[in-house]
């Protein structure tokens, strides 16, 4: 990434879950306390911020314009945002996104475009609206100065996209210490891709989305045990800031007292000791343990599915909310990653249930996904 302005700091600022005026209006964006917020995050050093064009229904875009852009110089910070092109009814619509955003911030560049979300189905709509090749035009035309994509997939799918698309200057990914080793999330395997191929990481939801701060007793007791001073959220951000080819980490802070805390915690960031090490496989440990379906995500139950239900994907939700305990983050999670096959989906031919090498009761898994989720 030649010429490229490398975050001094690791700690970037997730612009997706802003403080709001009005719980029930996410365009409410509290913007005095996003001020405090922006302040406390720069004056410790800190100068990546991740948006997006759809996040707060385009207000933190707006937000961001107000409160970063307006009051900092252009060079003292890095600004990333994103275009959901796969969610645009046309090649068009997709294209303005980039102008949009900029006028949105009141920036003439980004510092990161991300085409956003790429990924199974969703990687055709890139590919039919011509966005990879355009991303590239308004590089050279200066407007974005780093082009990368975001993706939720497996390994597999980066391998493709990574070899399709060299041209990429970096990815981002979601890592975090559940899914290191998890069979269908692969963060380790996702990571390991993106170094094989030279391209940065910025990582994204290393706490899942907050979950990892809001642990099952039993998972939390094993960390306080170790360390009762280190908050989970440190636990979590630890993991992933300490990882090498990482560009930045991104946290989605709400509240001013969260940006001092993670402020605090980056201040004084070392890689893990061994015992520290123990202590975070013997929480994760715990967790697994509340997983209640035994999926290894071999895909075999795929191969003979007539109606192409998601079901490695809709196993892994099940024994995430019964690791985490929250519905409504797993219910949200659902309504996009099992879109493309969802479990009421299901005719009970019985053909996966054949194929399961851990003999999973499928079937019935799946009727209580649609109770659940549906």
């Amino acid at each position: 990434m030649g010429n490229q302005i490398i975050p001094e700091s690791k700690m970037g600022f997730g612009c997706m879950r802003l403080p709001l005026l009005d719980e029930g209006d996410q365009t409410s964006i509290n913007i005095e306390q996003f001020k405090q917020m922006v302040d406390v995050f720069m004056e410790a050093g800190n100068t990546y911020f991740d948006t997006a064009f759809v996040y707060h229904d385009g207000a933190s875009e707006t937000a961001i314009g107000e409160v970063l852009v307006a009051r900092y110089p252009r060079e003292s910070f890095t600004l990333a945002t994103k275009c959901l092109a796969w969610a645009m009814p046309d090649a068009e619509s997709a294209k303005n996104c980039l102008d949009v955003s900029l006028e949105r911030m009141g920036t003439d560049y980004v510092d990161y475009y991300l085409l956003h979300n790429v990924g199974g189905k969703r990687t055709a709509k890139f590919d039919e609206y011509g966005m990879w090749e355009w991303a590239q035009e308004q590089k050279a035309a200066g407007k974005i100065r780093f082009v990368g994509f975001s993706m939720h997939d497996d390994a597999a799918c980066l391998e493709k996209l990574l070899a399709a698309h060299p041209e990429m200057d970096f990815v981002q990914l979601q890592v975090n210490y559940l899914d290191w080793n998890d069979p269908h999330n692969e963060a380790r395997r996702l990571m390991e891709v993106a170094a094989r191929h030279d391209k940065p990481v910025i990582i994204m939801e290393p706490a899942r989305g907050g979950r990892l701060c809001k642990l099952p007793q039993a998972a939390a007791d094993v960390l306080t045990a170790y360390n009762p001073s280190a908050s989970q959220a440190e636990w979590a951000y630890r993991f992933c800031w300490n990882l090498p080819n990482v560009l930045a980490v991104l946290s989605g802070m709400s509240t001013v007292e969260q940006m001092r805390e993670n402020v605090a915690s980056y201040t004084a960031n070392v890689p893990f000791t061994s015992a520290e090490e123990t202590a975070l496989n013997e929480a994760i440990g715990v967790l697994r343990s509340l997983a209640g379906v035994p999926c290894t995500a071999c895909n075999y139950c795929m191969k003979g599915c007539p109606s192409h239900v998601q079901i490695p994907q809709i196993m892994e939700l099940l024994n995430l909310e019964a690791m985490t305990g929250d519905h409504d983050f797993v219910k949200d999670l659902y309504s996009w990653q099992a879109a493309e096959g969802t479990a009421s989906a299901c005719i009970k031919c019985g053909k996966c249930e054949a194929m399961c090498p851990q003999q999973i009761d499928i079937i019935n898994q799946l009727e209580r996904a649609v109770a659940l989720y549906e």
